[in-house]
């Protein structure tokens, strides 16, 4: 006798699966992941197999697939699309249990050789079946509810060119071809971002995509959709018995024209199951297209039919997942993270939730727009998504679960109050661009180790020996807060770190003393000015000439440097425009660091200037960065390729293939001695 609370249950469960089925089968529009779904139908297949007496004949357990919908003809398949069983034991064990239900099915005992499996992936698409009468395709159906489902000749047609309108070679007067449609990871994300650039609605997930391709009603639009195809397995087949196995299938199968994955194996016996399980964990995230698991069949035909099938499940195959890698959750708080880079990004603060192998309680939001694009609000019910080792994301959000007390749309500026919420900089956002940065580059905390090491670099201000690893120690154990408490640190504050010895700690302080002899474009790229590189910087110091010069400059101003936009000099002026930047500046110059300064001249009255040169090979006399120092000083750009729109190519010794495209595009080609009679006609230094 069932009890009315575990009836209830039963029927809860059988209308919120019918429900779901609806929105992804009807609507293509789901709104659980299917790891959610399928916690759903694994509860209503326990409570039917305790208490028998709650099935019922509309149970979605006794059915494969959805509804068809009307806007297809219903097509009866020949023989049965079924679905295969799912082993939820994502373990190695799930692997072994079902080599052991196959032998003690098929009554072999322990002594008995060894079963072949054919393995194959698990993918992540829309069954269909392809039929072809005389090597002619003359249909293409849905799985539907696995007896019947929706007739989708033409968009098969119009949109997956992968499968063949007719065989080749020899084939039987009557074969229908099983097999997957799927969308490649990289159409999907080429399909969102021109559906974005136009302004028009994104696909969910491949997986939703390839369904919703599939059933739209017009197939013109169904074949702008990057679909793709793979065959794995044979329906009704009338005139060709000589098969044996499922392997000699697949082979048959690319010999008639079909793709099929390369990634399918021969396992004999339950360990090289598991070895197939984990190796194709391994590579997941390197496939082309989205899987959730594998699949074992038993090899041999012979046996998968002495086998058989029970409640419309195969007995002899299997489908063995992975980790989920989306679930359900709920957003506690949304906070906001500075990176080394300055860049602001909103983490989802999450109710911790087991999604792809480990417990996440935290996920990228991205940037604010991507944030509200997905209206996310602290109190929703997200689905949260991870892929192997990438960081965890908020892929959206369940509206109708949205709770009345729900936050407020998610402004990033506002919440801050324009600040910075580690160091109190003013936050910005250049033109066009998706991410707040923190403007205190030389002052914040979160950057600081990343502004260290980039100040201390070869081409900034050159402090041999200052590495990743001393860095990391100067900040956490020395309290080393900007580049300006470099200059004050002392042989006690160096002796004492991790392998800093007396005699690299004297050669450290002697590279920090050397620094403080250097030259304005070198200090100008050592400040970390955002979109400021190396080249700018030079740029910049021969036309200002002098710090103050370049720090009291406006956009305008900044403008007149060659190469100097907009967006370089909006970069400039926040720079100096941030108090704490200005400190730190003022800081280094009382600790001793200078360089020589001049009056103001402009960079297009230098003699080479709107000249491009390109140095390959080895030259005899001179460095190729003494070279390129030279040929700056005189107005050059010096690029690392040869294009059309390179002046010269000074060629030293092995020169290599910029010198073969050189002479292809009829560039002029120097040696260092034409180089350095140009350096003595201008009297370069």
């Amino acid at each position: 006798m069932v009890n009315q609370e575990v009836s209830r249950r039963a029927k809860h469960l059988r209308d919120e699966i019918k429900f779901h089925e609806h929105r992804y089968y009807v609507l293509d529009a789901p709104l659980i992941p299917d790891a959610e779904y399928d916690k759903l139908y694994r509860e209503l297949q326990t409570l039917e197999a305790q208490y028998p007496e709650l099935l019922t004949p509309d149970s979605p357990t006794q059915r494969v697939g959805g509804k068809i919908l009307d806007g297809f003809v219903s097509v009866r398949h020949a023989v049965p699309m079924l679905s295969i069983r799912t082993e939820t034991d994502i373990r190695d064990e799930g692997a072994m249990a079902f080599d052991a239900r196959v032998r003690r099915e098929l009554g072999l005992a322990e002594s008995d050789p060894q079963l072949d499996y054919l393995c194959e992936l698990k993918f992540d698409g829309l069954a269909i079946n392809l039929r072809y009468e005389q090597g002619i395709l003359v249909q293409a159906a849905t799985r539907g509810d696995g007896e019947s489902g929706e007739n989708v000749t033409q968009n098969v047609k119009h949109a997956i060119r992968q499968i063949p309108l007719s065989l080749t070679g020899d084939y039987p007067p009557v074969l229908e071809v099983r097999g997957e449609v799927y969308m490649r990871r990289d159409d999907f994300e080429r399909y969102n971002e021109g559906q974005r650039l136009q302004g028009l609605p994104t696909l969910v997930n491949p997986r939703n995509a390839a369904a919703g391709s599939i059933r739209q009603l017009d197939p013109a639009l169904a074949a702008r959709r990057p679909l793709s195809f793979f065959a794995y397995g044979l329906g009704e087949v009338q005139g060709w018995a000589w098969r044996t196995t499922h392997r000699e299938v697949l082979d048959q199968l690319a010999a008639w024209g079909f793709p099929v994955d390369e990634n399918y194996r021969i396992a004999r016996g339950a360990q090289a199951l598991v070895e197939f399980h984990r190796d194709i964990a391994a590579k997941r995230d390197a496939l082309a297209f989205d899987i959730d698991g594998v699949v074992y069949k038993v090899n041999s035909l012979a046996l998968q039919e002495q086998l058989g099938f029970v409640t419309r499940e195969p007995r002899w195959a299997v489908a063995h997942k992975f980790p989920a890698e989306e679930q359900l959750t709920v957003v506690r708080a949304i906070d906001i993270q500075v990176g080394r880079t300055g860049k602001l990004t909103p983490v989802a603060k999450l109710e911790p939730v087991f999604v792809g192998g480990t417990t996440v309680s935290n996920a990228t939001l991205h940037n604010e727009d991507e944030t509200r694009r997905k209206d996310v609000r602290i109190g929703d019910t997200v689905i949260v998504r991870r892929a192997g080792d990438v960081i965890p994301e908020v892929a959206g959000v369940l509206l109708e679960r949205r709770p009345a007390n729900a936050g407020e749309a998610f402004d990033l500026f506002r919440r801050l109050q324009g600040k910075c919420p580690v160091c109190g900089s003013t936050i910005v956002r250049e033109e066009g661009e998706a991410d707040w940065r923190c403007s205190g580059g030389l002052f914040c905390p979160a950057q600081r180790k990343q502004a260290l090491l980039h100040f201390a670099g070869r081409r900034a201000m050159d402090i041999e020996g200052l590495g990743d690893k001393l860095v990391e120690q100067l900040v956490d154990v020395q309290g080393v807060h900007s580049p300006a408490d470099l200059y004050v640190l002392g042989m006690s504050a160096l002796v004492d770190l991790e392998r800093m010895g007396e005699k690299s700690a004297l050669n450290l302080l002697e590279a920090i003393e050397h620094s403080k002899h250097t030259t304005l474009a070198r200090f100008v790229y050592a400040l970390g000015i955002r979109n400021v590189g190396e080249a700018t910087a030079k740029d910049l110091a021969k036309h200002f000439g002098a710090l103050e010069n370049l720090m009291r400059a406006d956009e305008a101003a900044l403008q007149l440097v060659p190469d100097v936009g907009p967006i370089v000099a909006q970069s400039i002026v926040m720079f100096f425009s941030e108090p704490h930047n200005i400190e730190v500046v003022k800081a280094l110059r009382e600790h001793g660091v200078q360089w020589a300064e001049h009056e103001m001249q402009a960079v297009r009255e230098l003699p080479l200037a709107g000249k491009t040169f390109v140095l390959t090979g080895t030259l005899p006399s001179l460095s190729r960065d003494e070279a390129k120092s030279r040929l700056e000083a005189l107005g050059a750009k010096v690029a690392g390729s040869v294009s059309k729109k390179t002046n010269f190519v000074v060629a030293g010794a092995e020169a290599g293939s910029k010198l073969d495209k050189a002479v292809e595009l009829g560039v002029p080609v120097w040696s260092e001695a034409e180089l350095n009679e140009l350096f003595t006609q201008y009297k370069a230094i």
